[in-house]
């Protein structure tokens, strides 16, 4: 017995497959609803909401169903003629229902019970049995006649769905439709295609986080988690992501446990805390925020302070770990590491890396910033940029510290300054700049237009700079003896 069910769903696997693909199988669209051609009378109980189980029902189950009782409420029950060989063809599901050993009284009128909103896309999915056609390509129809045929067992009509859902222009609502209604059969592999279609649909087109930030507030869960997973997202910096999930789970879940859950299970993994700004991590294990899991928070924290105190020995220790591998985005302002110190003079070294593509990106008018970072309790960053000389149109190498504000009022900030570059040859770095500069309301840029005393064409090809393929810089930055009141 076991072998002749093996042979005949091969045989079913094999012409539901032709059937999605369009070849030409016998089509019995004549005999769909048709008291002639059928054997049978399906009857189809329609019930209020989601509450439509699928499954046959017998005499004893179906009379406690049908009472008030149990919240259940039977809407109508419809009568279809039905040729119980052309579905058992098509289906698992029904050849089950025609060879269970029903009662004599389902053997004729078997029963199936669905929800009120699955009518339209049960009767689509009866007809493509029969068919093989469907009349519709609107995808909020084609999903709900997709989710039908997950539920019935008709493989050949969810892969036409997912076909013509897949080959159709997508939109925010389709997309956003098709990964939130995730599909049980695991023979669907089609399914899951147009769901990760959905997934890079919205993640390619939300990548930008600025323009798109006021239309993310109304995407879904599944929606934020496909998004904010991809690495293509151009925002800038991690710290902006981190508190636009804080801002959106707030105003969905007003549920605090509810709330504090999606965080930790959902949101907080997908967050790249090994490229957030050192301050916001600080405040981040400062706060007392009660939607966070202070936990779990500070374990990945601490993990990140770790791996970039002592990236070789937590490289091994992290692999491992899940969430822990993830790609820097396309962020605005470049991260860095960042060491500080507070005696014997406030000071701070910043590393930036920066790669030979990046570099190739500067030159023309495009600029790299580093996250900014605090010296003295202001703020700075790092600008990469390619300076063209106006008289002999040479292009070079610049690097410069910008201050982020200096308000109105603020003290001048004297600010020892060396750049350097790590060569391949010593292995180490080699200072190309050294210099005491004065930040004040109207000098507030210093640095470098020519770092290396090289044209662009010799730097961009100099593999002793770029060690496979990435340019390694430090800025050493000290504040001058003798300026007391200043913050650290």
């Amino acid at each position: 017995m076991a072998g002749g069910e093996e042979t005949a769903a091969a045989a079913e696997a094999e012409m539901d497959l032709e059937f999605s693909r369009g070849a030409d199988v016998p089509s019995f669209e004549f005999a769909f609803n048709s008291e002639k051609f059928s054997d049978k009378v399906l009857q189809v109980e329609v019930v209020a909401g989601d509450d439509g189980g699928g499954g046959p029902l017998p005499d004893s189950v179906r009379h406690i169903k049908g009472q008030a009782m149990s919240g259940t409420q039977i809407l109508t029950v419809k009568a279809l003629h039905i040729n119980s060989a052309i579905l058992a063809a098509r289906s698992p599901f029904f050849l089950k229902l025609f060879s269970n050993g029903m009662k004599e009284s389902d053997q004729m009128r078997p029963r199936i019970r669905i929800a009120n909103s699955e009518q339209i896309a049960l009767m689509e999915v009866l007809s493509y049995m029969y068919s093989g056609k469907l009349t519709t390509a609107e995808p909020t129809l084609l999903l709900d006649i997709l989710m039908v045929a997950d539920k019935f067992e008709v493989i050949s009509c969810l892969r036409r769905c997912s076909q013509l859902l897949t080959n159709l222009p997508m939109t925010t609502e389709s997309a956003l439709l098709c990964i939130d209604h995730p599909c049980s059969t695991s023979l669907a592999a089609e399914v899951q295609h147009v769901i990760s279609v959905a997934k890079e649909f919205l993640a390619d087109k939300h990548k930008d986080f600025d323009k798109f930030r006021r239309e993310l507030m109304n995407i879904s869960l599944a929606g934020m988690e496909a998004i904010f997973s991809s690495t293509d997202m151009h925002v800038s910096c991690e710290d902006d992501l981190y508190y636009f999930m804080l801002e959106w789970v707030r105003a969905r879940y007003l549920d605090s446990e509810e709330r504090r859950g999606i965080l930790s299970s959902r949101l907080l993994p997908l967050v790249r805390f090994s490229h957030m700004t050192c301050t916001t991590l600080e405040k981040i294990l400062a706060c007392t925020d009660n939607d966070i899991d202070h936990e779990q928070v500070t374990k990945r924290i601490t993990e990140v302070l770790l791996h970039k105190a002592y990236p070789r020995q937590m490289e091994s220790a992290l692999s491992t770990q899940t969430g822990w591998q993830f790609a820097e985005r396309a962020y605005k302002y470049k991260p860095v590491k960042l060491v500080a110190f507070d005696r014997p003079c406030p000071q701070v070294t910043v590393y930036l890396d920066l790669t030979r593509e990046e570099c190739s990106r500067l030159f023309g008018s495009e600029h790299i910033c580093s996250h900014p970072f605090q010296l003295g309790g202001r703020d700075f960053y790092l600008v990469a940029f390619c300076e063209m000389d106006e008289q002999s149109n040479l292009c070079t190498f610049g690097l410069c510290l910008v201050e982020w504000k200096n308000m109105k009022g603020s003290s001048d900030l004297t600010i020892d300054i060396e750049f350097a570059a790590r060569t391949r040859l010593s292995g180490k770095f080699v200072s190309n700049l050294e210099v005491k500069v004065i930040f004040s309301l109207s000098d507030w840029v210093h640095g470098s237009v020519d770092l290396f005393g090289v044209p662009w064409s010799t730097f961009i090809s100099d593999d002793n700079l770029f060690i496979n393929g990435v340019l390694h810089l430090r800025a050493d930055l000290r504040l001058a003896v003798g300026q007391m009141g200043l913050q650290s």
